[in-house]
C-alpha cells in the first residue's frame, strides 16, 4: 500500500488533474480503494458500474466479445471525450436493477479522477491513463465478499455469469499485466 501512495503522490506532483484506472475482479476491493484515495487527494471517482450494456444492446455477437457487457461507446462519448476535452462533462449513472439510466453526475477534468470498476482498463475505452491498478483476491474471499454484499442469491448469478465474464476479459486483454500496480487484499 505504501508503494501506492508514494506513487499517487508523485503522480500529483507531476500533474494537477491525473487519472487513474483501478480494475480487477468483482470484490476484490476496487471500490474500497478508490474511496480513501478519493477523501485523502479529493479525486473524482466514476465506476464502471455506470455503463454496463443496457438489455436493447445485449444481443449473441457483443456478449461474445470479451468485456462485451460493459457500454464503452457510451463510456467514451460521455467521459473519455469529456476529459480530452478540458471542460466540465456529466456522464449517466446506469441503474443494473431498472434497465435504465436514472442519475447523472458532473465531473471536471481539471481535477483528478479515478475510474473504477471491473473493464476500466478495456482496450475499446479510450482513455490515457497516468497510473493503472489492478486489485484482487482470492476466488474464495471474493466469493464471501459477493455473499455478504449481495447475498446468496445473487452470489449463484456472480459465480454462473459475472466471474466467468470478467475472466475472459482479464485474460483476453491481459489487464493484470498491463496494469502499473498490483494489490492483494485477501482476508
Amino acid at each position: 500500500m505504501k508503494n501506492l501512495i508514494d506513487e499517487v503522490e508523485k503522480l500529483l506532483l507531476e500533474k494537477s488533474n491525473p487519472v487513474i484506472a483501478i480494475d480487477g475482479p468483482c470484490a476484490s476491493g476496487k471500490t474500497t480503494l478508490a474511496r480513501p484515495l478519493s477523501e485523502r487527494y479529493s479525486f473524482q471517482v466514476i465506476q464502471t458500474d455506470s455503463f454496463f450494456l443496457p438489455p436493447e444492446m445485449r444481443n449473441k455477437e457483443r456478449l461474445s466479445q470479451p468485456g462485451g457487457n460493459v457500454h464503452y461507446e457510451r463510456f467514451n462519448n460521455e467521459v473519455a471525450h469529456g476529459i480530452k476535452s478540458g471542460s466540465e462533462f456529466v456522464y449517466g449513472i446506469y441503474n443494473c436493477h431498472t434497465g435504465i439510466q436514472t442519475d447523472s453526475r458532473p465531473v471536471s477534468p481539471l481535477k483528478p479522477i479515478i475510474i473504477e470498476g471491473s473493464y476500466s482498463l478495456h482496450p475499446e475505452i479510450q482513455v490515457a491513463y497516468d497510473l493503472k491498478i489492478f486489485v484482487e483476491a482470492d476466488y474464495e474471499t471474493r466469493l464471501c465478499r459477493i455473499f455478504e454484499r449481495n447475498g446468496k442469491e445473487s452470489l449463484e448469478i456472480f459465480k454462473s455469469k459475472w466471474i466467468p465474464l470478467e475472466d475472459r476479459y482479464f485474460k483476453e486483454y491481459s489487464i493484470k499485466e498491463k496494469c502499473d500496480i498490483k494489490i492483494k487484499t485477501d482476508r
